[in-house]
């Protein structure tokens, strides 16, 4: 008898894992992230930018509406569920794919997830706000449990600029003190990891993010995609990975391109993520990236695997 696939669940949804990545699509309803900002923070236009991801082959679209991006300003709680739930609420109504609100505040994916969403995106996986794990739980949601050495870098350069996160106790902050990245990167996702099982989340409805390009140097973010199939928190069932490189600042160090021209970066970031066990890709430019996956799934993932 041929075992069952492993499958990522978020509310009713179920996306099978191993045979093939999924990609999904950034909906920013923000004014200021740092490369789409104000182009989508209308309704009108949030719908729009939507259903064109779709078309262009959008597995899940996560939407967000305060941006993370170094130097960028807090928002308060109830200016980000208003640039949100409309938007969810509308597509809830009309589109078949999953809806992720990118967050890393209780009371945001409270109503988020009340208005459609079935999974959040935690950037500081959920070590962040200490009632998410329990919102997550009891919508019965998935989740994306991202490291964020931002929470327990606050002196290093790399970690310097983001100004609208919250820290890490400094009990907690001083586990990581001594650790290598890899070893940092595990801890952490441990952490995030148990919160979520303790409340009752199964870990079917749980992704890892390395955090690429959060409070890390260049180097650093190539380090943590080239070993991607050593991001595991416990010697239990592999859990899957979820990359985000896209347009990010490594490749504009690698390529001397600004943001708007580091397309062909985030493809071949992409591919190399799949090559190394990512099993889902979060990008703005949907379409052409969409397509590198659909070829690199033909080549790396022909028996399923």
């Amino acid at each position: 008898m041929t075992p069952s696939r492993p499958v990522f669940q978020a509310g009713s949804h179920r996306l099978p894992l191993g045979c093939r990545t999924y990609v999904v699509g950034i909906l920013n309803v923000t004014p200021d992230s740092f490369s789409d900002g104000g182009r989508f923070d209308s309704l009108p236009a949030a719908i729009e930018q939507a259903e064109h991801l779709i078309a262009a082959g959008a597995d899940i679209l996560d939407i967000g509406g305060e941006s993370t991006r170094p130097g960028s300003e807090p928002v308060a709680v109830a200016e980000e569920i208003k640039r949100i739930v409309p938007v969810i609420t509308s597509l809830s109504r009309t589109c078949q794919v999953p809806l992720s609100v990118d967050t890393y505040k209780a009371e945001v994916a409270e109503a988020a997830l009340s208005a459609g969403a079935t999974i959040v995106n935690d950037v500081t996986g959920l070590l962040g706000d200490p009632a998410m794990a329990r919102v997550v739980a009891w919508h019965g949601a998935g989740v994306v449990l991202m490291h964020n050495p931002v929470l327990y870098r606050k002196d290093h350069p790399a970690a310097a600029g983001f100004t609208n996160m919250p820290r890490l106790d400094e009990a907690i902050a001083g586990r990581f003190s001594g650790l290598d990245l890899l070893a940092a990167t595990r801890l952490y996702l441990s952490m995030g990891v148990g919160q979520a099982l303790a409340l009752g989340l199964d870990r079917s409805r749980i992704i890892l993010d390395p955090g690429i390009g959060f409070g890390l140097t260049t180097e650093e973010s190539l380090d943590l995609i080239n070993s991607l199939e050593q991001i595991q928190v416990d010697a239990c069932e592999r859990l899957p990975v979820l990359v985000g490189p896209s347009r990010k600042r490594f490749i504009g160090d690698i390529l001397g391109k600004p943001v708007s021209e580091r397309l062909n970066g985030t493809i071949a970031a992409s591919v190399v993520s799949i090559a190394r066990g990512a099993d889902f890709v979060r990008v703005h430019d949907v379409g052409p990236v969409a397509e590198a996956v659909r070829v690199s799934d033909a080549i790396l993932r022909r028996s399923g695997q």
